[in-house]
C-alpha cells in the first residue's frame, strides 16, 4: 500500500534537516560549542579551534570529533586560514531547522 502525501506533511528535506541536526545537537558537549560559537559570533568575534581547545576542558580530539558533527549537519560553517579553523553558526540551516520544527506543530 502506498501512502500518499498530503498537504500538511512535512517534505524529505524538512525531514532530514530535522534529523541532521537535532542529532547533532544531541550530546551536551556540542550544544555547549554551538551556543558558545552562536554568542561570539553575534559580538562578531571570530571562534577557532585553538580558542575551544583552551577555553573548555576537552581535549583538541574529543573538540574536533564533535565540531565534526556539527560541521556535517551544516549548522556550522568553518573557514581555513592555514593551520587555523575558524567556526561560524550558519544562520540559514539554523533557520531552516528552527522553521521545520515549527512546522511539526501543523501537521
Amino acid at each position: 500500500m502506498r501512502i500518499r502525501k498530503n498537504s500538511g506533511q512535512q517534505s524529505r528535506d524538512e525531514i532530514n534537516i530535522i534529523a541532521n541536526c537535532s542529532d547533532a545537537l544531541a550530546h551536551p558537549v556540542r550544544v555547549e560549542l554551538f551556543g558558545f560559537i552562536y554568542r561570539e559570533n553575534l559580538e562578531r568575534r571570530t571562534v577557532c579551534n585553538k580558542d575551544l581547545v583552551e577555553l573548555f576542558p576537552y581535549s583538541q580530539s574529543t573538540i574536533s570529533q564533535h565540531m565534526n558533527s556539527l560541521l556535517s549537519s551544516g549548522l556550522v560553517e568553518a573557514q581555513y586560514e592555514g593551520p587555523k579553523t575558524n567556526y561560524f553558526v550558519n544562520l540559514g540551516m539554523l533557520g531552516k531547522y528552527v522553521n521545520a520544527i515549527r512546522s511539526l506543530s501543523s501537521l
